[in-house]
């Protein structure tokens, strides 16, 4: 398996590398006017899929201008969430009125996807990230803040997490990517690499019956937002150089985390959660039946109900029976 994640990472790393010199150092995501166009038209018509109040705001940052989409009430709790790999924060439509309800939601674009944020520089390094989210935390003056991250988002989060300085208080982790093991079900997924380097609706709703048990639950206006993500914007090479936390950044890592996975999850397995329950001091984790990597989608009320508990919680921290 581990040879076969190897070849698929090169020739992801190759691709990355041709679309780099194609691109123009102005526009790293798109390779066209036009295409933006089409992709920002279908954002904004996922984004009235949230059907909360909400404002739209461009935070100017070292590395280009950050998008956050605001909502929830004023004295809320703060609450950031971070999408997963090419989705955006329209992605979390199905779970917004649920989590804005009592929480002052914070939905930030990643700089280096297909979004509203822009990269003005070259590529972000590891370290760069960091400074990038904290830049937008400072900018909104956010301390003891929650923070969601679903897939790439949740990887994020935790490397957030272990900075030594940090504000977040309470995590959540929805089947992150690549966060405490390698991928688990590396020839599933090849058909999302195959979506990147030869783009078409049939290999869209394949990739989309690979990572969801219920696809049929995608709203076709997202659906649409998801593939021209795909379609359009270049592949790089950022999911490379993420490597799963060593024991000790985990453990360094105080914050109260609760960790949920699918039970037909492509990405994560049990080990991921044994893993979880080891190096993280004060962990929950838990399995959700009849769902696979897009949780937020497959079984969004569960989800949510655990989020909410979760962070509204001071309960002691035990893993959780699955």
């Amino acid at each position: 398996m581990s040879k076969l994640y190897t070849r698929l990472a090169v020739v992801l790393f190759l691709v990355a590398g041709c679309a780099s010199k194609k691109a123009k150092f102005e526009d790293y995501v798109f390779k066209t006017k036009n295409e933006e166009q089409k992709y920002q038209t279908a954002y904004n018509k996922s984004l009235k899929l949230w059907n909360v109040p909400y404002t739209e705001e461009d935070v100017n940052t070292s590395f280009g201008t950050a998008h956050v989409i605001i909502a929830g009430p004023k004295n809320g709790k703060d609450l950031v969430l971070l999408h997963g790999m090419d989705a955006s924060s329209t992605m979390w439509y199905p779970n917004i009125k649920a989590l804005a309800k009592n929480h002052r939601i914070y939905a930030i674009d990643f700089i280096m996807e297909p979004n509203k944020s822009n990269l003005t520089s070259k590529p972000l390094s590891s370290e760069e990230i960091v400074i990038w989210y904290n830049e937008v935390f400072d900018h909104y003056k956010l301390k003891k803040f929650d923070i969601v991250g679903a897939s790439r988002g949740g990887w994020i989060a935790t490397l957030l997490a272990s900075q030594k300085k940090n504000s977040i208080d309470k995590i959540v982790l929805l089947s992150p990517a690549q966060t405490f093991k390698f991928i688990d079900k590396v020839g599933k997924t090849t058909s999302a690499l195959m979506l990147k380097l030869f783009p078409s609706e049939k290999k869209f709703s394949k990739t989309l019956s690979t990572f969801s048990t219920h696809p049929e639950n995608i709203s076709p206006v997202y659906k649409r937002q998801f593939y021209l993500a795909n379609k359009y914007a270049k592949s790089n090479s950022s999911m490379l150089k993420m490597h799963p936390f060593s024991d000790k950044e985990l453990q360094s890592i105080e914050n109260p985390v609760l960790v949920l996975i699918g039970d037909q999850d492509v990405i994560n397995s049990k080990e991921s959660l044994e893993r979880a329950q080891k190096y993280l001091p004060r962990s929950k984790t838990k399995i959700i039946k009849d769902a696979g990597h897009f949780l937020t989608i497959d079984q969004s009320k569960i989800t949510n109900d655990a989020i909410i508990n979760f962070l509204d919680s001071n309960a002691n921290f035990v893993s959780l029976q699955n």
